[in-house]
This record gives C-alpha cells, structure tokens and sequence, in this order.
C-alpha cells in the first residue's frame, strides 16, 4: 500500500483456520489535531496491530486502524470491526463511493480529505466483493466506556502516537509472532489521566 503509512507495513495476514467470524476493535490516535498520530485493531484472540506517523490527525489513524483491521484479515468470512469513530465507520458505509463518483470532491465541492486512504479502503472492500465474501460489519461502540477490545485498541494506539511522538513511523503486531498477543479478558490498565 502506497501513501500513509505504506513504509511500515508488517506483511502478516490472519489466515482463517481458526473461524469464519472474528471481531475486532479499532482506533486512532492523536497528539495535537494535527500532530503525531497512531491507529491500531485488537482482535477478540488478542491479536493486534498499531502503527505510528509522525505528522497526521486523528481521523488518518481512525481511518488506517479500519483500513489495517480488513486487509489484516481478508481472509475471513464473516469479519465484524467496531470502533468507536462514527466518522470512520460514516466514510466507509456512506461516504467514500459518493466522493468518487464526484471525481474525489465532496458533496460541497471540496476536494476530499484522506483520499490516498479512501481509495485503499475502496480497494480492500472490492477485493472482498471480488472473492464473494459478504462486507465488513461495521458496529459503533462507545469509546472510553469499558468496551475491553476497544480500551485495548486506543491503548495501542495511544501507545503508537507516543512512538510517533518521538518521529518514528513504524508498525508492530503480534501476526507472526513478531509481538505477543495481548489478554483481552480484562480492560489494560490505564497509565494516562
């Protein structure tokens, strides 16, 4: 994948022997509006993955979270993402054909913001459709109230926004046994007010 975040991409994808359902939590991350910023999913397993970019804003890392959490995972059937970014899960229910079909300007004539991730997102949906799998289940969930799987993901990229903070663009995750799964029978623990 080109563009945002492209450099840094793990190349581990889940392979469907466990299950043909899977959820997965996303989130986004930023320091400042712009400023450093990190995304990352959390599976129901404990997978995860997170990454960071030194200059961004917080819906880029809602956006990559979505993006990374269905490409990670194209090979499962029946794929459910939950995040807590109604902005995320607008752009790709509703938003991101119609800003095509206007020649990538929205519906007031702007030129569309995220186009770069807009356009993958398109693709990795497409790519689905393609090999007869049903869409991504896109379910909302409240940030910051207890959902364990999303606490997990802003952790994460909360943690990958610190990274960014620092200048680095990078990715980790635990596909391929690169990183440790995570235990996500309980909520982290929490080391920001």
């Amino acid at each position: 994948m080109d563009g945002i975040g492209a450099g840094v991409r793990i190349g581990y994808r889940r392979r469907m022997s466990d299950s043909s359902r899977y959820v997965v939590a996303t989130d986004g991350a930023c320091k400042g509006n712009p400023g450093p910023t990190g995304w990352a999913w959390v599976g129901e397993d404990g997978e995860w993955a997170a990454g960071s970019l030194p200059e961004g804003t917080n819906n880029i890392g809602e956006l990559l979270g979505l993006l990374y959490a269905i490409s990670d995972h194209s090979d499962i059937e029946e794929l459910t993402v939950q995040a807590d970014s109604k902005y995320a899960i607008d752009t790709y229910q509703s938003w991101m054909d119609g800003h095509r079909r206007r020649g990538w300007k929205t519906s007031s004539g702007s030129p569309t913001k995220n186009r770069d991730i807009l356009e993958k997102l398109i693709d990795v949906r497409d790519a689905r459709r393609a090999r007869s799998l049903p869409d991504v289940i896109l379910e909302h969930v409240r940030g910051h109230q207890g959902h364990v799987l999303n606490e997990w993901a802003d952790e994460r990229a909360v943690r990958a926004s610190s990274h960014a903070a620092d200048g680095i663009e990078s990715a980790w995750s635990s596909l391929g046994g690169t990183h440790p799964r995570l235990d996500v029978s309980a909520a982290p623990k929490r080391t920001r007010s």
